[in-house]
Formats: structure tokens, C-alpha cells, sequence
């Protein structure tokens, strides 16, 4: 993705020259493009590296905006971490000034919320319908319809899908036209339905958003596995519920076992990625020694000591199984 090629770029310079308030601004804008497109584990490295730099700027309404991502990652992953993260956020938000981010945190802090109720449509719309800020709506949009039409309201989910449609023929963009063919699934019913699904999975195929692509597989498993065709819904819910556990998204992949489940087949659950075990620190630890950097420079970067840097080389080495620097660069971190 673009947008990622270039804040990791920016990063780097802004690491180069220690340039805080820049290295601040890329670590956030890349939880955008990291959230997107399944890279969930190295978007709550980058929210919580640059928590502590918010700290030392002196300016602590930096903080808002990864503290909102690590909300949001929390309730994505049905962590219980959730609730202190949006206490956390919204402190900041009720203490501080928050600039040109006074529309974007409160909208990831909504979203953040619309999921964690997920399993209550009604109170799940009830925030995710608040969003304002139109990235965010779009960001959110497969949450925002899916509530919607769970609560009954297909009128609001309509509307919603026709806005993103607009969007998806002004823009060419695959992944808006992928999740406005979602909605209108969700509002339809049998091979009109179906049809929609087909076009989903045909634009999420010339996207890398795999988190969007795992929802529209598990919903277009649940309608084949409702309308009796057991056998065609399983191999899109096994597709399903390898990107969630991927993701470590356990709220999905919980539903996507459920329904494997109901069409006949029992999935096997899956041990837990070590690599998701990571703490933030050390999965920046991580990245930047497989970049061959020595300990002195990754303290550098990171702004803490080398008996530091040391300290959480020891345990990833521990968690990952591998026992050298170079047994580390072989291994895959997402």
C-alpha cells in the first residue's frame, strides 16, 4: 500500500534525525494503513511506541490518537485491555487539547466501542453511528452496515452502502466497491445476494485488506450455510477463520467456528501466534534488530538503554523459539 510505503519511509527519516514530533506523526498515520490491511500486531507496536514520545514531547494530547488505536485493537481482538485503553483515551481527550485530531479520536474511540458491543447490535449502532469524520466512516464502514442491519434498520444500512458506492465509482477504489457489494448482500436476499457476494470477493481479491475480505467470507458462509448449501459454505468460513486467527481477532474467529460448526465440520482451534505474544516493546525491538541494527542503535532509536534493548532480545528469542540474530531475520513477524 502507498500510504504505508510512505510513513514507513518518513519513519525512517524522522528516526534518522531525531526529529520526535515527526516520528509521533508517522507511528499514528501508520495505524491507518496497518489496521486495514490485517497488520494488527506491528499497529500496536507502533501505538505504543509512540506513547512514551507523546510523554516527552511535553505536549500530552499526542497521546489520544495511539491510545484510541490500542482501544480499538483491543476490542477487534476481544482483549480485556479494552476497557482501561478507552479510559485512558478518553482522560486524555477530557485534559488536553487535541488539535486537528478533536474530530478523529472520539470517532476511533466510537468505533472502538460500536465493535466491542458487537454482540448487541442496538448498542453497537448506537456508536458507530455517531462517527462523523468521513475517513473514519469508511474505515468503519463493514461494522457500521453489519450493525445496522443486525438492528433492523435496514434503511440506515442503505444509505450507508449508497454513500460508499458513490465513493467506490469517483475514487476506482476495490476496497470501497468490495464492502458497498457486501452491504447490498447483507440487504438482499438469494441469488441476488449471492451475486453481490461474488462481486465482494472479486474486488477484496485487487485489495490487501484482509481483515474486510475474512468478514465478507464469513457472512457469504453463514448465507450459503443458511440456504442448505453446506458443503459450498465451508471452504469460504475455513478461509474465514485462518485470516482470524491470523489476526488473533478471537470474537471472529469464535464465529467463524460456529458456523463451520453448524455446516458440519469441526474446526480444530488453533495455537495462538507467539508472535501476537509479543509485548509492544519487543516487537519494535524485534523489527529493528532483523534490520541488522546493533543494541546500541535500536536503544537509540527507541529511546531507552542497550541493557534494555537486551532485556526484551532475551525474551523474544524465549517466545519465538530461535536463539540468534540471524535465526530472528528468518522469522516471519506478521
Amino acid at each position: 500500500m502507498l500510504t504505508r510505503r510512505y510513513h514507513e519511509q518518513l519513519l525512517t527519516r524522522a528516526r534518522s534525525t531525531g526529529a520526535v514530533l515527526m516520528i509521533l506523526y508517522s507511528l499514528t498515520r501508520l495505524g491507518f494503513a496497518e489496521l486495514t490491511t490485517g497488520r494488527w500486531t506491528a499497529a500496536r507496536a507502533a501505538a505504543a511506541e509512540a506513547l512514551p514520545m507523546a510523554e516527552q514531547s511535553g505536549q500530552r494530547g499526542l497521546a489520544a490518537l495511539p491510545t484510541a488505536w490500542l482501544a480499538l485493537l483491543a476490542a477487534l481482538r476481544g482483549d480485556d485491555t479494552v476497557e482501561q485503553h478507552l479510559t485512558d483515551a478518553e482522560q486524555i481527550c477530557t485534559d488536553h487539547p487535541l488539535g486537528i485530531l478533536a474530530e478523529v479520536v472520539p470517532d476511533v474511540l466510537r468505533w472502538a466501542r460500536g465493535v466491542r458491543d458487537a454482540a448487541d447490535p442496538a448498542a453497537a449502532l448506537h456508536q458507530l453511528e455517531q462517527i462523523r469524520h468521513p475517513i473514519t466512516r469508511r474505515l468503519a464502514a463493514i461494522d457500521r452496515i453489519e450493525a445496522a442491519v443486525r438492528a433492523a434498520r435496514p434503511e440506515t444500512a442503505h444509505a450507508w452502502v449508497e454513500e460508499l458506492a458513490r465513493f467506490a465509482e469517483a475514487t476506482g477504489s476495490p476496497w470501497a466497491q468490495a464492502v458497498a457489494e457486501h452491504g447490498r448482500a447483507l440487504l438482499n436476499e438469494g441469488p441476488e445476494a449471492e451475486r453481490h457476494f461474488e462481486q465482494a470477493l472479486t474486488a477484496h481479491a485487487r485489495t490487501g485488506r484482509r481483515p474486510d475480505r475474512a468478514r465478507t467470507q464469513l457472512a457469504y458462509g453463514a448465507f450459503l450455510r443458511r440456504c442448505r448449501r453446506r458443503v459450498d459454505a465451508r471452504a469460504h468460513l475455513r478461509d474465514a477463520l485462518e485470516t482470524f486467527e491470523d489476526l488473533g481477532a478471537r470474537p471472529w474467529a469464535d464465529r467463524a467456528r460456529q458456523e463451520l460448526r453448524a455446516s458440519g465440520e469441526t474446526a480444530r482451534r488453533r495455537d495462538a501466534s507467539t508472535v501476537v505474544d509479543l509485548t509492544p516493546q519487543e516487537l519494535q525491538v524485534a523489527r529493528l534488530v532483523r534490520r541488522g541494527l546493533p543494541n546500541r542503535d535500536v536503544a537509540a532509536q527507541l529511546y531507552v538503554s542497550p541493557r534494555t534493548v537486551d532485556f526484551h532480545l532475551r525474551n523474544v528469542f524465549a517466545k519465538l523459539g530461535v536463539s540468534s540474530r540471524t535465526e530472528l531475520a528468518a522469522h516471519a513477524l506478521d
